[in-house]
């Protein structure tokens, strides 16, 4: 068995460093390669992911769902695993995705840990315990095997936000979908800078949108108008360091 990372990214020039070497520092046998597939972006995302130690491919068109489907074209691998780049995945991702394809699940993500310790996110926390779709993101991370992707159909390309959710809904369906007992670390600064209440309450609605068939371009505007999003996530890097 062998997997491939696949990161999409556009102007993460402040993240990808960080989390390309996490990826590697914890490699064992069961990893094929780190692909970081750029969406055209003007900042040094590109050099970073490169000098990382990332395999760089160039997306024809920008958008995570695209760009993920053409990584998933050209990946070597038998599982693909898809990885945002302001989130940190477990030191024993491999391990852990390698365990659970061998027991015949089809795809699956983690649990979420906020690198900030506010009580309220902890509710958040908890509740990804739950394998419930209203639960899931792709913060989370998701690995699939290769051939319930192509199943699939791979991204639905139409979604240019709640991609993560329509494929693991689909995914759902049809497969044998799990919820890992660890958790991948992810940057709280858009709670920091709005409120747990607003993002929360911004989340519920938009996913709600999403449910009764609004479009993805209704969707966007409406989470812009609800929630400040800030420019750069916290670094990878400086995240996983402060919690070693």
């Amino acid at each position: 068995m062998k997997i491939s990372v696949i990161i999409p990214t556009y102007n993460e020039a402040e993240n990808i460093g960080g989390l390309v070497h996490h990826l590697l520092n914890n490699r064992n046998r069961f990893l094929a390669e780190v692909i970081v597939c750029d969406g055209g972006s003007p900042d040094d995302t590109v050099a970073k992911a490169e000098a990382a130690g990332a395999n760089v491919l160039h997306s024809p068109q920008k958008g995570r769902a695209t760009q993920m489907n053409h990584a998933a074209s050209q990946a070597r691998g038998d599982v693909l695993y898809f990885v945002h780049a302001d989130t940190l995945p477990p030191q024993n991702y491999l391990r852990n995705i390698s365990n659970y394809v061998q027991q015949g699940y089809t795809s699956g993500s983690y649990r979420s840990h906020f690198e900030d310790e506010h009580p309220l996110l902890k509710i958040n926390e908890f509740f990804t315990r739950f394998n419930w779709i209203t639960c899931r993101g792709g913060d989370q991370t998701l690995f699939v095997t290769r051939c319930h992707f192509e199943q699939l159909g791979g991204y639905d390309e139409y979604y240019t936000v709640m991609e993560d959710f329509d494929f693991i809904r689909r995914s759902r369906k049809t497969g044998k979908f799990v919820v890992m007992p660890d958790a991948t670390l992810i940057s709280a600064r858009k709670y920091r800078d709005n409120h747990y209440l607003r993002v929360n309450v911004a989340n519920g609605i938009v996913f709600l949108m999403y449910r009764l068939g609004f479009s993805p371009g209704t969707l966007l505007n409406t989470y812009k108008k609800m929630v400040h999003y800030p420019r750069y996530s916290a670094n990878p890097k400086a995240v996983v360091e402060r919690k070693l």
